[in-house]
């Protein structure tokens, strides 16, 4: 027996309220749309039509994942960035809205180069979300994309080549700058960005179902204080940038005066600068040498 398309809808985003999954209407509509191959306007198109048995089953099965916390984003597999599409999956973190601060900063700096090549490298690459809207939105930048996870770097490859970026980015799997550590020399930058994990080991166990059930754990846990990798980052990243080279990294709410006393302590940074979010909390740190 076939079931309204309107009615099937309502269905889902009465279970997905059940389970407290925020914006439950809208997720049950993407969802409709991912399964279904259509737009908004072959959504309105559907909306009064009928389903039959075998979609309806398979868009159930699929609202019970999401109903079981599943993000969205790993349903459909893909999330917006900067304007761009990117493709995710269980291997890389989600790309935030609160990491296009970072983002933004770096491209502005960049552009402010002129037609200068600026060398830059996304440490910690992930889906690639930051380095490839860089190469995207910076005419002059060339762009390095490194992760320790090798199925990460997979991943940003294919958003690369969807992205139609390759030209300008090359790809490195290792554990942070290890591998642009050669023999005679280390390989160096204009601009290091990064967003590297910053969560509290303790405090993981309190996030979102969606965030610690489904997400990456090596993207999330930053050590017992939550600044591990700002210690492995920043006082290095300077034997890694040229003359008056960038660091800017996102950091967690309330890091802000650690990560700079980190930075401090390395006696080579001389322009320090700290960014807000949108909600005005801290959320990222500018370093110059």
């Amino acid at each position: 027996m076939s079931l309204a398309v309107k009615d099937v809808l309502k269905m889902a985003q009465a279970q997905l309220e059940r389970n407290n999954i925020a914006d439950a209407k809208l997720s049950s509509e993407l969802i409709f749309m991912y399964l279904m191959g259509i737009d908004k306007m072959g959504f309105f198109k559907l909306w009064g039509t009928m389903l039959d048995d075998y979609m309806c089953d398979r868009y159930l099965d699929i609202i019970n994942e999401r109903a079981g916390g599943k993000p969205l984003q790993y349903i459909t597999g893909e999330q917006e960035f900067m304007g761009f599409c990117f493709k995710v999956n269980p291997d890389v973190l989600i790309p935030r809205q609160d990491t296009e601060i970072l983002t933004a900063e770096v491209v502005s700096l960049v552009n402010e180069k002129g037609k200068k090549t600026s060398h830059v490298l996304d440490l910690g690459c992930g889906s690639g979300a930051i380095g490839l809207s860089i190469a995207k939105l910076c005419d002059n930048a060339k762009v390095t994309l490194s992760d320790i996870s090798k199925a990460a770097v997979e991943t940003a490859k294919k958003n690369a080549s969807a992205l139609s970026a390759g030209r300008k980015v090359s790809f490195v799997a290792g554990n942070w700058f290890e591998p642009f550590n050669k023999r005679f020399r280390r390989v160096k930058f204009d601009f290091i960005v990064s967003n590297p994990p910053y969560i509290k080991s303790r405090e993981l166990s309190e996030l979102q179902t969606e965030i610690k059930d489904h997400e990456p754990l090596l993207a999330l846990d930053g050590g017992l204080d939550g600044l591990a990798y700002f210690r492995k980052i920043v006082p290095k990243a300077h034997l890694h940038l040229n003359k008056g080279g960038v660091v800017a990294l996102e950091i967690g709410s309330g890091q802000a005066n650690d990560v700079l006393a980190i930075a401090a302590e390395c006696g080579v940074y001389k322009d320090v600068r700290v960014l807000k979010d949108f909600a005005g909390l801290d959320r990222v740190v500018v370093l110059r040498i």
